[in-house]
């Protein structure tokens, strides 16, 4: 697939190199010389200097030829605006970043279509749902839904004392009479394992685990997790993201918001009207205990600085806080926060990728999900008549050993998968993927 990013900025520049991974075509355009430079050494991928609003510019680098057009710039009007101009010079599909959740709301998605753009992406509401998901999901370190919530995936880290340390995969499988979850992948030392029959769950490894609502507390159990109620929650940082997990969570919770910019925290104080502001460093222990951390459930850490945000996380933690959430969006830091026991980590890049990431692989995709610690995905693929996945059962169809299926959702009925499962037509299929795997699993259901 071609594929053309407009803007090599955080986003962009992760784009291209998950798009360049799987083999696609990918063009970046941006006007910094140097930025591209950088990125060319590192990649293989074409890079055009140019200004990704101009008609002329992108008429040069042949926009009117590529299969998917990505806006990530900076600023939310050039993204737009260079969305229809591709648009208008011929490109397929065109997806444009935004920071305005109004222009998400349903009744305005055919007005945005008119004008050419085929999807907005918000990543920093899209990050505020996973923090909100993360609070009400005790005892994860991320939660994928899938399909209404019928299955959902769990990163689990393992205790010491879980029930299924030092158990094999077919060993767990068999505590139960049917199967009620799948561990689809393991997270140890950094190393990405897809599991199978013999492989042995460890004292601090960090599992996926495909699972039912009604099964998520026995696997939570089996995994060494204690749960408890969120009642009191603080926030650092009065970002985008930290404004509206406040507003998600003020009207069932009680939530405090810190935030060191004196105007930000009074704009703030006017537009959260059950959240107490407070304006003052977060990274200040004395503030901290002043204003109660000893006595919250949960501290979310979402300035725009990923240091700071992981030392936050570790003050709370040292004070007693039993859950924490840290935006980092410092890749090179998302294995150092996970090692150190930070709690759920949430990174817009990943989240942006996710959402734009399922337009292009070739096969009927419902959802994909780009997992933090991991270079994987979790695809939520329809099977299509016909297709090699529906022909035998899955113990049969020799899969990938980078490809792990998890579950299906058959009509209203969400069902757990063993080797004799056999997927039908128009079932839709939860898995693991690692990179390598994508174009095989794409020939499996097309």
């Amino acid at each position: 697939m071609r594929i053309f990013i407009a803007g090599a900025g955080e986003v962009g520049t992760h784009l291209a190199k998950m798009l360049c991974n799987a083999k696609h075509d990918v063009i970046l355009m941006d006007e910094d010389e140097e930025k591209l430079r950088r990125i060319d050494s590192h990649f293989d991928l074409m890079t055009i200097v140019g200004t990704i609003s101009s008609i002329e510019d992108l008429k040069e680098a042949n926009v009117k030829s590529c299969d998917l057009f990505i806006a990530v710039p900076p600023y939310q009007d050039m993204s737009i605006l260079s969305c229809i101009l591709a648009k208008k010079l011929g490109a397929k599909t065109t997806i444009a970043r935004v920071n305005n959740h109004e222009y998400l709301l349903s009744e305005n998605t055919e007005f945005f279509r008119q004008l050419g753009i085929d999807e907005l992406i918000y990543p920093e509401q899209l990050a505020a749902k996973e923090v909100v998901t993360s609070l009400k999901q005790i005892g994860t370190r991320q939660v994928v839904e899938f399909t209404g919530s019928k299955l959902v995936l769990f990163a689990i880290k393992v205790r010491e004392n879980a029930l299924m340390v030092g158990k094999t995969m077919a060993e767990i499988s068999a505590m139960y009479e049917e199967q009620i979850y799948n561990i689809v992948a393991i997270n140890r030392h950094g190393e990405t394992i897809v599991p199978h029959g013999n492989e042995l769950v460890i004292h601090n490894d960090l599992i996926y685990v495909i699972t039912t609502i009604e099964s998520s507390k026995q696997v939570l159990q089996d995994a060494g997790k204690k749960q408890f109620d969120i009642k009191n929650v603080m926030i650092l940082g009065g970002s985008r993201i930290g404004k509206k997990v406040a507003e998600e969570l003020e009207d069932n919770y009680n939530v405090k918001l810190i935030e060191i910019d004196k105007d930000k925290a009074a704009r703030l104080a006017d537009q959260l009207e059950r959240t107490l502001l407070i304006n003052g460093d977060g990274r200040n222990l004395d503030l901290l205990k002043d204003e109660g951390i000893q006595k919250m459930d949960a501290f979310v850490a979402v300035t725009g600085n990923s240091e700071v945000n992981i030392l936050a996380c570790q003050l709370a933690k040292k004070m007693g806080v039993k859950k924490s959430v840290a935006e980092v969006e410092n890749m090179d830091y998302l294995d150092l926060a996970e090692n150190i026991g930070i709690g759920t980590l949430v990174n817009k890049k990943l989240i942006a990728a996710s959402h734009i990431y399922r337009y292009t692989v070739r096969a009927h995709v419902a959802n994909v999900k780009c997992l933090i610690a991991t270079e994987a995905e979790v695809l939520e693929l329809i099977a299509q008549p016909g297709s090699k996945i529906t022909k035998e059962p899955i113990s049969k169809l020799s899969l990938p050993k980078d490809v792990n299926i998890g579950g299906i959702i058959r009509g209203q009925e969400a069902i757990i998968v063993t080797g004799s499962t056999q997927i039908q037509a128009q079932d839709t299929v939860v898995l693991f993927v690692l990179p390598s795997g994508i174009s095989k699993v794409e020939k499996m259901f097309n």
